[in-house]
């Protein structure tokens, strides 16, 4: 009786028989890339041929980290990986596990080698970039001496700043000993005492721009007190030297931009900044000359000599106000004087003898206001308003007047 399979048994079978072959657990197939596929799950799934054959392939999303580069049909590459079946198509592939460019496939190799390990060492660190200065006097270049890379330089230069300085290191950049010329160029350059140095060349394949990716010249831009740009190639192509170097330009051009700086740029920025220094200076003159303004006034107020026109002018007042209050009292006192001399008119004898009285006196002198005080042969002296009588008393008789006392007048 025949033995009978099925499929599924078959086909683990066969899987099995893939498994414990050693070579297809580890294997590198060369061929050219067909039938490429970027699938939205991230997996990458394409056919490897050549003139012979060709080989289902895929890549699954969590091996994509090791990629270098985009996968495109007609590509030449060797991936690593391993062949087996798919049980449930009963159909056999490559699972990659890498993918590398064939032909520089080992040069893509050395240059991920050597980025890990100068990585590891801290060269691409960013505390090691040095400040590219703003306003650059002399600018070093480490390039050929021909071709687009230093004429592109020249070029923004004499645009941007023909007062900056370039000094030229024309050194090889492409072929054996090219990697010496360049670390040269930067030791002569930093010895010349250049502000920043560009070290760069114009595109080109892998092997073309090999040279910074040698070691030396990573070791030379990162020792080097000077800061560096590193313009090399196009804007995708990515070398050793731009890790390590302080400032990566994706271009020669765009280096110069860097480096150079705009001289009528900054001629107009000094005349703004002149102009605003002037606004402000001339405000801060104005708030100074207002505050000075008010100090002034208020010294002025201050002033004693202000205080003793207000003492000079209180005294003034006060002495208006004293001889105001002085001509009062002299004024009353006039008047009360008035009264009192017309009450002392009243009183006068003079008046008296002017109202047709007469004053008689004693020999003595004595006033005479009674009969008693006189005798027979008494001399007397009368006195009238207009002079005086001579008299002697002949005789005296006493009366009493009453009423007429006030009317009569004397003897």
């Amino acid at each position: 009786m025949r033995n009978v399979y099925s499929v599924k048994q078959v086909n683990a079978y066969i899987k099995n028989m893939f498994t414990q072959d050693f070579m297809l657990n580890r294997i590198y197939i060369k061929g050219e890339v067909s039938n490429c596929k970027y699938h939205t799950s991230g997996h990458i799934y394409f056919s490897l041929k050549d003139e012979s054959g060709s080989i289902a392939c895929i890549m699954f999303a969590g091996s994509r980290s090791g990629l270098a580069f985009r996968m495109q049909d007609g590509q030449q590459v060797i991936a690593l990986g391993n062949v087996t079946t798919y049980e449930r198509d009963g159909k056999y592939q490559l699972y990659a596990k890498e993918i590398i460019l064939d032909g520089a496939g080992l040069l893509y190799e050395k240059f991920e080698a050597l980025k890990k390990e100068l990585s590891e060492m801290g060269m691409f660190a960013s505390e090691y970039k040095q400040p590219i200065p703003k306003f650059a006097k002399k600018i070093g270049i480490v390039t050929a001496p021909t071709g687009a890379a230093i004429r592109d330089i020249m070029n923004i230069s004499a645009r941007r700043n023909p007062y900056v300085q370039l000094i030229l290191y024309p050194a090889l950049v492409q072929g054996d000993g090219a990697a010496a010329s360049i670390v040269k160029g930067i030791e002569m350059l930093e010895k010349e005492g250049v502000d920043i140095i560009i070290v760069g060349r114009g595109g080109g394949s892998i092997e073309d721009l090999w040279a910074f990716n040698e070691e030396a010249v990573a070791r030379a831009i990162f020792h080097c007190r000077v800061p560096i740009i590193s313009a090399v190639g196009h804007e995708t192509d990515t070398t050793i030297a731009d890790y390590v170097a302080d400032m990566r330009a994706p271009t020669p051009s765009a280096a110069a931009e860097l480096a150079v700086y705009e001289y009528q740029a900054v001629e107009n920025f000094l005349e703004e900044q002149r102009l605003k220094l002037k606004r402000v200076l001339y405000q801060k003159l104005q708030l100074e000359r207002m505050k000075l303004e008010r100090y002034r006034l208020k010294l002025n107020y201050l002033h004693p000599r202000n205080k003793l026109r207000e003492q000079q002018q209180l005294l003034v007042e006060f002495e208006q106000r004293l001889r105001n209050v002085m001509e009062k009292k002299i004024d009353l006192a006039k008047q009360m004087l008035a009264i009192r001399i017309e009450r002392m008119k009243g009183l006068s004898p003079l008046q008296k003898l002017n109202q047709g009285f007469s004053y008689v006196a004693s020999e003595e002198g004595k006033v005479v206001k009674s009969i008693e005080s006189v005798k027979k042969n008494d001399k007397l002296t009368i006195y009238m308003t207009d002079g005086i009588v001579k008299a002697k008393v002949e005789d005296t008789m006493k009366e009493d007047y009453g009423d007429r006392a006030n009317t009569g007048n004397s003897i």
